[in-house]
């Protein structure tokens, strides 16, 4: 039977723990730009927060009864989150699965694909969490969150990591090059982050536009990121948590899926 209709396509992922492996090979081959990659992440996510949030918010009032740059910080946070998570998943991911042909190497160990997504999937994460938890200190340090609650946002961090990189992966796994990547890119991932309630508030958008907002996975990190850097307990917890742990599930099975198709020939 051909690979592509094989029942064993559509096994659920079975990872176990040794996708740990991968990821530590993920891991020790990032150590050696440590520096240089957090740096990289920090900076673009900080000239949005302070560019826009002292400079655009010194001509508005306050927004939500915070300062501008306070409202912005919970955005940035999210936001460098989802870009870390999605850049990982698909340029280093690609490249590592096409370009260097790394996982067809480790596939000839012991070690299956089930593995290999999962270390990515995790990998991806953790380097995203790495990077909210810069803009954390830089929010901290600037006294723009003082708020024990905000500790909590530590774990939307890695979830929110999670979430992207698994559609990352999916993008990642029916990508022919580097530049179909750019569809991703302008067809949802920078109309989401507009939409989401980054910027401005989502209740602001059109009723039918906010509707749809309401469902995107950077919404629900925004709507628990923002309530808890200001001290307050977010509304709705557990359904943004459901809504996050639901498409991370689904995106990373589809990813699953499409990766089998594409390299278990």
């Amino acid at each position: 039977m051909p690979a592509t209709t094989s029942p064993r396509l559509f096994l659920l992922p079975r990872p176990g723990l040794s996708w740990i492996p991968v990821w530590r090979r993920n891991f020790l081959v990032w150590r050696k730009l440590a520096l240089p990659s957090v740096l990289g992440n920090l900076a673009d996510p900080l000239i949005y927060m302070l560019g826009l949030g002292y400079g655009l918010g010194g001509l508005l009032p306050e927004v939500g009864g915070v300062s501008y740059v306070t409202f912005l910080a919970a955005g940035t946070v999210v936001a460098s989150t989802m870009n870390a998570a999605t850049f990982e998943a698909l340029y280093s991911g690609f490249s590592r699965m096409h370009v260097q042909k790394t996982w067809d190497a480790i596939l000839n160990t012991p070690l299956t694909l089930d593995h290999v997504l999962t270390g990515e999937l995790v990998w991806a994460a953790s380097k995203s969490l790495l990077s909210g938890l810069a803009i954390l200190l830089v929010i901290g340090a600037l006294g723009l969150s003082s708020s024990p609650l905000a500790l909590w946002t530590v774990p939307v961090i890695f979830l929110t990591g999670l979430a992207f990189a698994a559609l990352g992966l999916v993008i990642c796994s029916l990508a022919p090059s580097y530049d179909f990547f750019m569809y991703y890119f302008t067809l949802f991932i920078t109309p989401m982050t507009l939409v989401s309630g980054v910027f401005f508030p989502a209740d602001r958008l059109p009723a039918a536009l906010h509707a749809v907002a309401s469902w995107l996975p950077l919404t629900h990190a925004v709507q628990l990121v923002r309530p808890l850097l200001l001290g307050e307990t977010p509304a709705n917890i557990a359904g943004h948590v459901a809504a996050l742990l639901a498409i991370t599930a689904v995106a990373f099975y589809a990813a699953t899926v499409l990766t089998r198709r594409r390299l278990l020939k």
